[in-house]
């Protein structure tokens, strides 16, 4: 069974002070999908960086690593950055496609979400924002693509 892993950067919900809605939507949908996917993993965004770096490094990463929060232009949002050094393949036509869903369902300040989408290894990560309607157009994004992007990541349309 194909892993995924869905990380939450949020400082408020790592301390307990809220309650994510976001991630708990994203393993819904990977569950949903036939992914073997863990409850969401909440980090506080100044711990993201090096939770990131262990995560993207680590010899068992995940098929599939989403996360969600951290992607805005506030000083503490720092999920971007720390993912788009360790990809060896983006794609950026991914966070486009979300950008343009959510400014098209009227929500103008979608556009102000950075993110990234691409492959570390054999693994593909996207960023996604910390909204529940930025997640729910990421999933509208990724649904009907999501399989192609894991059979190619196993190795479909290899030519030996």
């Amino acid at each position: 069974m194909t892993t995924a892993l869905v990380v939450v950067a949020s400082t408020r919900a790592a301390a307990g002070e809220y309650t994510d809605r976001t991630g708990p939507l994203l393993v819904d949908w990977l569950r949903g999908r036939g992914y073997d996917t863990p409850d969401p993993v909440i980090v506080a965004d100044s711990d993201i960086p090096a939770y990131l770096d262990d995560l993207l490094q680590s010899a068992d990463l995940p098929r599939i690593v989403l996360t969600t929060g951290g992607t805005g232009i506030s000083p503490g949002d720092r999920t971007v950055a720390s993912v788009r050094p360790h990809l060896t393949h983006e794609l950026p036509g991914l966070p486009a496609a979300v950008w343009r869903r959510g400014a098209d369902n009227g929500v103008p300040t979608a556009l102000l979400s950075g993110a990234v989408a691409g492959v570390v290894r054999r693994s593909f990560i996207m960023t996604l924002p910390g909204s529940r309607g930025g997640v729910k157009d990421g999933i509208a994004v990724l649904d009907p693509v999501l399989d192609h992007i894991t059979a190619q990541l196993e190795g479909a349309g290899d030519h030996e």
